[in-house]
């Protein structure tokens, strides 16, 4: 008995130390911990976690949504956002002027708010959603399940996704459990949890009605109009969308997006983003951004500030058009048909030419664009994927090597103090490198690393690659040195000190309201 009893006690001992080994290390590296690396050490130290969980069944053999809505509930965010209110110009003057006189319904003046749904993916705070949800908001408030209020801070947006990162200063926050969006089966049942027309913590289920869904409705880009194809499509640019969506009948209407999509293990496959309607609200087709896509898009924006995207080098033409597939003469129903390689780029230096018809992105049939772009999406510059392409009536394999479309540097990380006036200077930063200091003859400095539409650097054109060497005169070497200058502002003056990529110098200074 006594061995038994000294047998647990040395086990306990054990364990114990482990497990506060394990916690140092992890307090230690959580800053460069990638958001996958994090969640594993959540799942792996976090005992709340239902064992039961892991024994759902992804298909139709469970029908019991009750333990997967218990997991993932806790960990859906409220996101209330605040705008300023527009410029008036002289016909919304007139129209305050006279609007009541002749019974006109005067428009509300002041802030506008919106809302939308976030999830957490990370127990210090780091929050998905869709870049709609944020875009150009000056506040955004977070409130958890329960109840709980937060200002939150952009950390970055990628439009071609219609995804954002952004965080809040918490611990020990409930996390949806990322999940493989690659192994989603159409007909597998599936939850929608978010918060429509503003009722918290919604949850509906469905089942996944098709994926691989393009819609044309991220980041619309300018196509060719001089394109001899009714329908042509390149790869993403930054004026171009990357849309796979999994669509889904389970209910989704406004302010479910950035809500989570989860299987009935509790596991995150999606961000809700879009609903195909005729009124505005539900009609059966909602569609969300695949998580494996998410995965690779929030740790580019945490790791970097925004996204390093690698390029194939071409354009093309979906062949699932009938038209297209008419006009090029070929009876082929599926892939895609190369009608341009960009000198220099992956492909041309690969050996692809015009005239290639894409069928395979790594072993998997092309059916359309989205196959390919959707795969692209979640690769960087400088590695390396497999096309097959149809030439001469015969197969022929290909490893093309990714080019970068423009270095990405690494974002800093920012604190609470600042985070309204932070959102409405809408922009992205990072230190300077020695070299860049010798580059720029500074001693001090951040870059901006990322510019977001309706901010004050988007508003003064202060682009991406700028150098900011101080702020209201205080030299910045740091976003913390930020934080400290915009908190403690006086008369509401900002003073913004730097250079232009091209090493020309700016002073700009701005009212904040």
């Amino acid at each position: 008995m006594k061995k038994i009893g000294l047998t647990l006690l040395t086990a306990f001992v054990g364990g114990a130390m482990a497990l506060g080994v394990y916690k140092v290390i992890e307090n230690k590296y959580a800053d460069n911990m990638s958001l996958e690396d994090k969640q594993k050490v959540y799942f792996a130290s976090n005992h709340s976690v239902n064992p039961s969980t892991t024994a759902m069944v992804s298909s139709a053999g469970s029908v019991d949504f009750t333990q997967a809505a218990a997991e993932v509930t806790p960990a859906v965010v409220y996101i209330r956002t605040t705008y300023a209110s527009k410029s008036e110009d002289s016909q919304d003057q007139f129209e305050q002027m006279f609007g009541q006189m002749f019974g006109q319904r005067m428009r509300p003046r002041g802030p506008q708010m919106a809302s939308g749904s976030g999830v957490i993916i990370s127990p210090d705070g780091y929050i998905v959603t869709n870049n709609h949800v944020v875009e150009k908001a000056e506040k955004i408030t977070i409130v958890t399940n329960d109840h709980r209020s937060f200002l939150a801070k952009v950390i970055g947006t990628d439009p071609n996704t219609d995804l954002a990162l952004i965080k809040i200063e918490a611990t020990n926050l409930p996390i949806v459990k990322l999940g493989n969006s690659d192994a989603v089966r159409v007909g597998e049942w599936v939850l929608a949890v978010g918060n429509p027309f503003k009722l918290n913590s919604t949850v509906t289920a469905g089942i996944v009605s098709a994926k691989g869904r393009n819609l044309g409705i991220v980041g619309r880009g300018n196509d060719d109009e001089d394109s001899p194809f009714p329908v042509r499509q390149q790869e993403p640019s930054l004026k171009k969308g990357i849309e796979s969506f999994i669509q889904t009948d389970a209910a989704i209407n406004p302010g479910n997006s950035g809500g989570a999509l989860v299987n009935t293990a509790g596991e995150l496959i999606g961000i809700n983003a879009a609903i195909a309607s005729h009124t505005g609200s539900y009609e059966g087709y909602g569609f969300a951004i695949p998580v494996n896509l998410a995965k690779k898009v929030l740790n580019d924006i945490k790791k970097f500030g925004s996204v390093k995207r690698g390029y194939i080098g071409i354009s093309f033409a979906d062949l699932s058009d009938a038209e297209v597939a008419q006009s090029i003469k070929t009876d082929k129903t599926n892939g895609l048909y190369i009608n341009s390689l960009i000198p220099g780029g992956g492909a041309q230096q690969a050996g692809l030419q015009t005239g290639d018809i894409i069928t395979k992105v790594e072993g998997n049939t092309v059916y359309e664009s989205s196959d390919l772009q959707e795969r692209v999406g979640r690769l960087q510059p400088g590695d390396k994927i497999n096309l097959t392409v149809l030439r001469g009536g015969s197969e022929k394999n290909f490893t093309v090597t990714l080019k970068a479309d423009a270095p990405a540097p690494k974002a800093a990380a920012v604190s609470k103090s600042a985070s309204e006036l932070f959102n409405k200077l809408g922009a992205s930063f990072q230190p300077l490198s020695q070299a860049q200091k010798a580059k720029f003859k500074v001693n001090s400095g951040v870059m901006v690393t990322q510019v977001r539409p309706g901010g004050i650097f988007d508003d003064t054109e202060i682009p991406v690659g700028s150098i900011i060497t101080s702020i209201n005169k205080q030299p910045i070497s740091s976003v913390a040195d930020m934080d400290k200058v915009i908190t403690n502002l006086r008369n509401g003056r900002l003073i913004i000190t730097g250079y232009y990529p091209d090493g020309g110098s700016f002073s700009n200074v701005f009212e904040v309201q």
